[in-house]
């Protein structure tokens, strides 16, 4: 018998051993494997019951991860021949997350560790065969950038790179497949419109025009054109952006009829006072370096200005201030996740509180959008003189969602879905159910200056098959296979013309001290 009793021990031991090896199995086969971690499980049973008991309450438990194809294809197709218009700090950052960098770059990269990043991207079979700046120093910068690829190995082909005058001349050269256009934001509208009647594929940074005239000529001219159209947004590339927009699939906020966005930034530069160096003088450039009639373009003629120059997001005759640099990628997360569109009113209001200087942009902006017919408000609120994060936050009847570089989802306490785990005490609404990081690749239980501000908005980069990926290297990526496919990019000119109509409606509203409104009927702005 006591032979027997042993025998029956191992077997209930080997049994044990195996359902919990199935569970772990069971488990790693959805995003929320490893909750805390295989050791916590062994020490922590009960808990890890309980959080696969949440996660099943919520709907949750057989979400798949995004799946990526990235690194897993050579680039096919022939060979893309860009050019870049305007190559100051975007610009660069443009060229790298197509494998391009300075050597004095790439020195650095080596120094601080993170040339792998760069290193780890995929080749995209482009060449950087123009440049295009008013700025001899940034274009003489962008001709050593454009010769030198990351991926040396790997190219086939020797082009010359040429330094284009004007814009003009690059849309003119039959030698150029595609422009990317980041010059300051005045000259986008009619840069692209003079690019889509050229024929050249347009990688456009936001905002995507100065005034609705622009837009609507610049829409009509691509909705009839053959050329591929992406707006300089790169949320939708993220781990994080995938991942919540299968959350809202799955309608575990329930019905969403609140949206907060938020940007908070405190430095100088963070509130576009760029003219002057880490000593304090003034940065490189004058009357003979800067085409200067060339740089304002279509806006009111003023005598050079260095501080317009680096500054031109101050004023209302380059930019749209916070809502054209910040809101912008705040209104382009949510329509990407919820295809709201365009309002059909808006009401701003704000001031210069801080920055007591020559500028016209707020410091201080908040914006109303309303949207009746979805019975949904999408509220922005930024300040340039606190660093305070308020996050980006979408507000349903049954839970919220913060969406940054991570997810939170807190289920609410009084909502009708789950009303009953929050009695059973499976869900606890006193704090945040759910999270994803990314960095760790799947869902977790809760259980207790510029880069940096772009970072915590899930704007840089995002983890794919345990690389650390530039998200704008995706967004390009993608816009290039859009080209060899034909196929429609995800910031599209639709996309972009919904984006563009609403952020011209905040500016208006806060210029003019007034509500303004979409007229559909008529597709202006009244």
């Amino acid at each position: 018998m006591a032979d027997q009793d042993q025998i029956n021990n191992k077997e209930k031991e080997t049994t044990k051993k195996i359902s919990r090896r199935s569970a772990l199995k069971a488990l790693a086969g959805v995003p929320v494997a490893g909750f805390l971690g295989i050791k916590v499980f062994d020490k922590l049973n009960y808990d890890k019951d309980q959080k696969l008991r949440l996660v099943r309450e919520l709907g949750l438990h057989d979400l798949e991860l995004p799946v990526s194809d990235f690194g897993k294809k050579e680039a096919s197709g022939e060979l893309i021949r860009i050019g870049i218009i305007g190559f100051g700090t975007r610009g660069t950052q443009l060229a790298s997350a197509l494998g391009f960098l300075h050597p004095d770059a790439v020195e650095q990269r080596k120094k601080n560790n993170t040339l792998k990043d760069i290193v780890n991207q995929e080749y995209l079979n482009v060449a950087i065969t123009g440049v295009c700046d008013v700025f001899d120093m940034n274009a003489e910068k962008g001709m050593i950038i454009a010769k030198n690829p990351v991926h040396p190995d790997k190219v086939t082909h020797h082009l010359p790179v040429k330094r284009y005058r004007t814009y003009h001349e690059m849309l003119a050269d039959k030698d150029i497949d595609a422009v990317i256009i980041s010059t300051p934001d005045h000259q986008h509208g009619h840069m692209a419109i003079e690019a889509t009647k050229a024929g050249k594929h347009i990688y456009l940074e936001k905002s995507v025009a100065h005034t609705e005239e622009e837009l609507n000529e610049l829409y009509r001219l691509v909705k009839q054109s053959d050329i591929t159209f992406q707006l300089g947004h790169q949320i939708t590339q993220s781990t994080v952006f995938q991942q919540a927009k299968e959350i809202i699939r799955k309608n575990v906020l329930g019905k969403i009829t609140l949206i907060e966005t938020t940007s908070n930034r405190n430095t100088a530069s963070g509130a576009w006072i760029r003219h002057l160096d880490a000593n304090g003088n003034p940065k490189p450039g004058d009357e003979r370096t800067i085409d200067w009639k060339q740089w304002l373009g279509p806006a009111p003629y003023v005598p050079f200005s260095i501080d317009r120059f680096y500054n031109w997001t101050k004023w209302f005759d380059y930019d749209t201030g916070l809502i054209g640099q910040l809101f912008t990628h705040e209104f382009d997360a949510v329509n990407q996740l919820l295809r709201i569109g365009i309002p059909t009113t808006v009401m701003s209001s704000g001031g210069i509180y801080y920055w007591k200087d020559n500028r016209e942009m707020p410091d201080s902006l908040h914006c109303v959008f309303e949207y009746p017919d979805k019975d949904l408000t999408l509220m922005y609120s930024g300040n340039l003189a606190s660093s305070r994060s308020r996050g980006r936050v979408f507000m349903g009847h049954d839970a919220s969602m913060e969406l940054g570089n991570d997810i939170k989802i807190t289920i609410d306490k009084d909502s009708t879905q789950f009303k009953g785990g929050i009695a059973s005490g499976i869900i606890d609404p006193s704090a945040p159910a759910l999270s994803f990081n990314p960095n760790a690749g799947q869902i977790d239980a809760v259980s207790s200056a510029s880069e940096k501000y772009f970072a915590s908005r899930g704007l840089s980069n995002t983890k794919i098959n345990g690389y650390n990926i530039d998200v704008t290297h995706l967004h390009l990526r993608e816009w290039v296979n859009c080209i060899r496919e034909q196929k429609t990019p995800s910031a599209n000119i639709d996309m972009a013309y919904e984006e563009g109509i609403a952020c011209i409606m905040a500016h208006r509203s806060y210029v003019e001290k007034r509500l303004v409104r979409w007229d559909k009927e008529k597709k202006k702005i009244i």
